[in-house]
């Protein structure tokens, strides 16, 4: 490329830009309804083209490269500009807490723990009553005991239960009721 085309290329270049201008700023201006920014973005846009100028090879192609690199300034600008917010600032939408799920997680384990010390017995008629909600009768007859002894398994399994576990009591609900 002889000196005389390069001047002449870089005439139209810049008058070609110049004249890009309006569009440019119409199409910023409806993306961000800021003048100010409009503005800002077509300022920024046409500086970016006149410095990196030797990257467009074909000037008919000069619309579409402008208009990418108007894209791009626009994305750098909301990416610089995402609004941030302070996480104490964030109302609480969850009514349970992680620190809710931990306290619930030990009252758990200190129930299991009080269930798995009963004896056998005691551990298989609290379980079938008061997790599985089977009759008096219906454990009676899965583990082939009088109905007697099953009350009296409950009753027992209950009472030994209450030691251990009388500080959780305001915590504890009823798993079933029938």
């Amino acid at each position: 490329m002889s000196v005389l085309s390069f001047f002449c290329r870089a005439r139209e270049f810049r008058q070609r830009l110049e004249a890009s201008r309006d569009r440019l700023y119409r199409v910023a201006y409806s993306w961000c309804h800021e003048p100010w920014l409009a503005d800002d973005l077509v300022q920024l846009t046409l500086e970016k083209a006149l410095s990196r100028s030797a990257q467009l090879r074909e000037l008919e192609k000069l619309d579409g490269w402008l208009f990418s690199i108007l894209h791009h300034c626009w994305m750098d600008h909301l990416r610089r500009n995402r609004p941030m917010v302070d996480i104490d600032e964030i109302p609480q939408v969850e009514e349970i807490t992680p620190q809710d799920v931990c306290h619930e997680s030990e009252i758990i384990d200190r129930v299991r723990q009080a269930v798995a010390g009963l004896p056998i017995g005691q551990r298989q008629v609290l379980t079938l009553v008061d997790l599985e909600g089977f009759s008096y009768n219906e454990v009676a007859a899965i583990l082939d005991i009088p109905v007697g002894t099953v009350m009296s398994r409950l009753n027992r399994a209950r009472r030994a239960l209450m030691a251990p576990l009388l500080d959780l009591k305001p915590h504890i609900r009823l798993v079933k009721v029938k």
